[in-house]
């Protein structure tokens, strides 16, 4: 491929060798248009010129363009001395006997004219004529430079559109129905496998049988099997979905094709498609292939949503178009179509059915063994401490994704190193977690005493209600030092469950409540800093009613659509009456965990105001200092064995 590349690029250079002898023609021509540019010609001044003329030694003077006078010698000055030099032979052998033989300005022509008539009528002979000269050659390129400029501006972007087939930049036009997908093969410098993606063993597994069908198809269809057509990888942004690509094209000696859903999206009508046949047309000519399309809800979308109007809609030919070469007459079965989207809900039908998509691969968020995993690869390129306890960084980042925790050895670093340090501590990653969850430390913040006060009791109260509810997740730091957007923050450590049930919610929401509560007993006033916290409950109470079927006058009713086709519907999925019921049950949810929060912080009041109080001191409070005030909480903790 770079041998061909090379030849062209020394094909296209041969040819301005032409181009540079054409303009050098011109540029002679042009120059040397007059015959006298030939003859070696003196130029003298009017001084000069008056003396030799006096003297008798002109015979003729022609005024070029009433600017320049040729002046020719008489034949026996050209014979002395003084005009030796001007009667030589030029450069082509021609002895200059014809003249001219000077040139001087004319300056003043009346003036010139006047010196030249008294020259006559003191008895010199001498001859003077006026000229007009034309550059013949000037005046036809002159006269043809818009064209030249039209014929090199043609030159020009035709071979940039010529370049469109090897990868030029300028292929705009005549490839612009051409595929934007990157080959990968096994030239490629493709450095990631199987081994750098963590955790995912379920995902690696399927797609490590990909991989093998393709290597041994003969493994599988000897038995009456079919090759898979597609494998859809589907899961939350940062989980490795496209890792997972990455490391399939460094695995798989077959050739690797890889683009974004975008990539088919253009301004003009019929572009998607022919992109999407170029690129099936490029796979099946090196088949067996992969196909790699990241983010393919770009062109995936379910048909007919949004058609309003009625027109042709550019991304449903695109779409048809790939189903079309995924599963129809004439499809090609060496050639797999890997794809990855965190929005699987609003795929078409006819996209995930068996036969275009035979899998579908769930990433989940990793667990704590698979975070174990994931440090230990993005912790490589990092000089850790000796101490560095990775299933302790595990522990501490639930809920934490691929890309998150790569954020946290990357920040943990640039910490490490704004402080000085050799080496990537324990209290590094600590920090780093606290910077990517709450945000950056703003010490230097103005806030009044009394607004610090309020704060201090408002985390102080989320702290004891969590403290004291058996399902809540436990403390792990408690801070009044704004971060981010937030003028105070507290870290939990939540349980990793599977499922959820109604208490454990239910405490969850008391926890966040309990802030605004503690506002209440102290000030028996509230203010606007809950106002996270209020958004977090009424979503979780209205998951409850109307999601999880978990509220008692509703029932056991869900009106979540998880196939996503009611997403642009204008019209609610039940009555104006039972929105009022939904309206009154999340209301009273809301309230009743309140009210239990009100309750919990009252009981221990005096623990409340000691822990505020110790927070205001310290800025910063741990689980060591809610052990010390409120003593162990009365809850076992559960662990789950792996």
């Amino acid at each position: 491929m770079d041998k061909k590349k090379n030849k062209i690029s020394n094909q296209n250079n041969s040819n301005y060798w032409i181009y540079g002898l054409i303009a050098s023609i011109f540029i002679i021509f042009s120059y040397f248009g007059n015959s006298n540019n030939f003859i070696s010609v003196k130029k003298i001044n009017i001084t000069t010129f008056e003396k030799y003329l006096n003297s008798g030694e002109i015979s003729n003077v022609i005024i070029i363009n009433k600017t320049l006078a040729e002046i020719t010698l008489t034949e026996g000055a050209l014979v002395s001395d003084v005009h030796r030099q001007v009667s030589k032979s030029n450069f082509l052998g021609q002895k200059n006997s014809l003249g001219p033989h000077y040139t001087c300005e004319v300056g003043d022509l009346e003036l010139f004219q006047r010196k030249l008539e008294n020259a006559q009528t003191s008895g010199l002979v001498i001859g003077y004529e006026f000229k007009t000269v034309e550059n013949k050659w000037l005046d036809v390129l002159l006269g043809l430079l818009p064209l030249i400029i039209l014929i090199g501006l043609w030159i020009y972007f035709m071979r940039r559109m010529a370049g469109g087939g090897t990868g030029g930049a300028g292929s705009q036009i005549f490839s612009i129905g051409k595929s934007k997908a990157k080959l990968f093969d096994e030239k490629s410098d493709v450095k990631i496998t199987f081994k750098d993606v963590a955790g995912l063993e379920g995902a690696k597994e399927e797609v490590k049988e990909i991989v093998d069908f393709l290597k041994n198809p003969t493994k599988y269809t000897k038995l009456g099997g079919k090759i898979p057509k597609g494998a859809l990888l589907v899961g939350l942004p940062g989980t490795g979905k496209t890792l997972l690509a990455k490391a399939v094209a460094g695995e798989a000696k077959v050739p690797f094709f890889s683009l974004s859903g975008s990539d088919f999206v253009e301004m003009f009508v019929g572009v998607g498609a022919s992109r999407v046949r170029d690129l099936f047309k490029q796979a099946k000519d090196k088949s067996p292939a992969i196909i790699f399309i990241d983010e393919i809800d770009a062109i995936g979308r379910a048909r007919g949503k949004n058609n309003i109007t009625g027109s042709n809609d550019e991304r449903e030919n695109t779409l048809n178009q790939l189903l079309t070469e995924m599963d129809g007459f004439g499809t090609n079965t060496n050639v797999i179509v890997m794809a990855a989207t965190n929005r699987a809900d609003v795929l078409d039908k006819a996209l995930m059915r068996a036969g275009r998509f035979d899998r579908q691969i769930y990433v989940d968020l990793p667990d704590v063994r698979e975070r174990k995993e994931i440090f230990d690869v993005h912790l490589k390129p990092l000089k850790m401490a000796r101490d560095l306890d990775i299933d302790f960084l595990a522990k501490q980042t639930p809920g934490f994704s691929g890309a998150d925790i790569a954020n946290v050895c990357n920040e943990a670093a640039l910490i490490a190193a704004r402080k000085s340090k050799k080496s990537v501590g324990r209290q590094d990653f600590l920090d780093a977690v606290d910077r990517i969850v709450g945000g950056l430390e703003k010490k230097n913040k103005i806030i009044s005493p009394k607004e610090k006060e309020t704060i201090a009791y408002h985390e102080a109260g989320h702290a004891t209600v969590s403290w004291m509810l058996e399902h809540a997740a436990p403390l792990v730091k408690v801070t009044i030092v704004p971060r981010g957007r937030s003028l105070g923050a507290a870290w939990y450590l939540p349980e990793e469950r599977q499922i959820v049930r109604t208490e454990q919610i239910l405490d969850e929401m008391c926890a966040a409540l309990g802030g605004r509560a503690a506002e209440k007993i102290i000030f028996n006033k509230i203010s606007t800093g809950a106002l996270s916290d209020l958004e977090k409950v009424t979503k979780q109470a209205r998951s409850m009613v109307t999601v999880y079927g978990l509220n008692d006058k509703i029932g056991n009713l869900t009106y979540y659509d998880s196939s996503g086709q009611n997403e642009y519907g204008f019209t609610k999925p039940y009555s104006d009456t039972t929105a009022q019921v939904i309206d009154k049950e999340i209301s009273n949810i809301i309230e009743s965990q309140f009210k239990r929060a009100l309750t919990l912080l009252k009981k221990h009041k005096k623990k409340l105001i000691h822990l505020a109080d110790y927070l205001l001191d310290k800025e910063v409070i741990f689980k060591e200092d809610l052990i010390r005030i409120f003593g162990e909480r009365p809850f076992k903790e559960i662990t789950v064995k792996k």
